[in-house]
């Protein structure tokens, strides 16, 4: 079992803490039929069950991971640490975005934390000794990090994302919070006290509009532009009320190669909300 990332450096009174939906995409990612389909989409030299070899040679691009709407970090961090295991390399280039600065932040300081715990843990088994009596050390990874504060896929080039997560804002409300302007991102904005400044922060990280999929759509709307057109995959993650059937139907309904199917999904229900990942990539 992959350990979770440490976010005990995470001031959450403006940032989403991570709970069930944030496990269920480590879950998912490390569940072994997931971490194979992704292991033959980027390894080096891999094939793609009867289509062919992808472009995973050993000359090509490391693949570029982004999270939209990092809150702590969690996910990104968990990913960066593991890719070795879960993509079966860990030349890999990692981004974060966020509207929010402190969430930005934290998420800077959970991937370097998590990247480093997993160095140092590998190190500490390290084996078998050198002939000086000590452990082979094994090479510090060289994983460049971005973490951008921005709107969704807003700060992102066309095709330029091969794994893309996206933990949303999904529990339907009546209307949306709107978007921070630079005084609220860095919480200091003019004439709201420290309560209403937490307050509408974590609006943001949980009010979806209605179904709870406002947020989303437009997330989704983006992912045929900012997909690598090759070898790009997505994984949104969505509850019961935002009728994730009908969104997989859409997708299914781009032509052009695109396909969905469920990654992953929460054993038992906690109140109405029953969770689901969906894998989005184009054959």
């Amino acid at each position: 079992m992959l350990p979770t990332p440490s976010t005990s450096h995470v001031a959450f009174d403006t940032i989403y803490e991570p709970a069930e939906d944030s496990y269920l995409f480590l879950d998912t990612l490390s569940d072994i039929d997931e971490s194979t389909w992704l292991s033959g989409r980027f390894s080096p030299g891999a094939f793609d069950q009867g289509n062919g070899p992808l472009p995973t040679s050993t000359t090509s691009p490391s693949p570029v991971v982004v999270e939209v709407g990092t809150g702590s970090g969690v996910i990104l961090g968990f990913l960066a640490a593991n890719c070795k295991a879960i993509l079966g390399r860990s030349d890999i280039l990692t981004i974060g975005t966020d509207v929010n600065r402190k969430a930005c932040s934290a998420t800077r300081q959970t991937v370097k934390v998590a990247i480093s715990d997993k160095y140092s843990e590998e190190n500490f088994r390290a084996t078998p000794a050198n002939k000086e009596g000590t452990n082979a050390k094994v090479p510090k990874p060289v994983q460049p990090l971005a973490v951008i504060t921005g709107d969704l896929c807003s700060p992102l080039r066309p095709g330029m994302v091969d794994i893309l997560l996206f933990n949303p804002p999904y529990v339907p409300t009546p209307e949306l919070p709107r978007p921070p302007s630079s005084s609220e991102a860095t919480s200091s904005a003019n004439g709201m006290s420290k309560f209403e400044i937490e307050s509408y922060f974590l609006s943001l990280t949980y009010a979806g509009g209605e179904h709870g999929m406002e947020i989303t759509d437009r997330l989704l709307d983006s992912i045929p532009h900012v997909l690598n057109p090759e070898r790009g995959v997505a994984y949104v993650l969505l509850c019961a009320q935002n009728k994730p059937q009908e969104a997989m139907d859409r997708i299914n309904g781009w032509g052009n190669g695109w396909k969905t199917e469920i990654a992953g999904r929460s054993g038992t229900k906690a109140g109405w909300e029953r969770l689901v990942i969906i894998r989005i990539w184009k054959n």
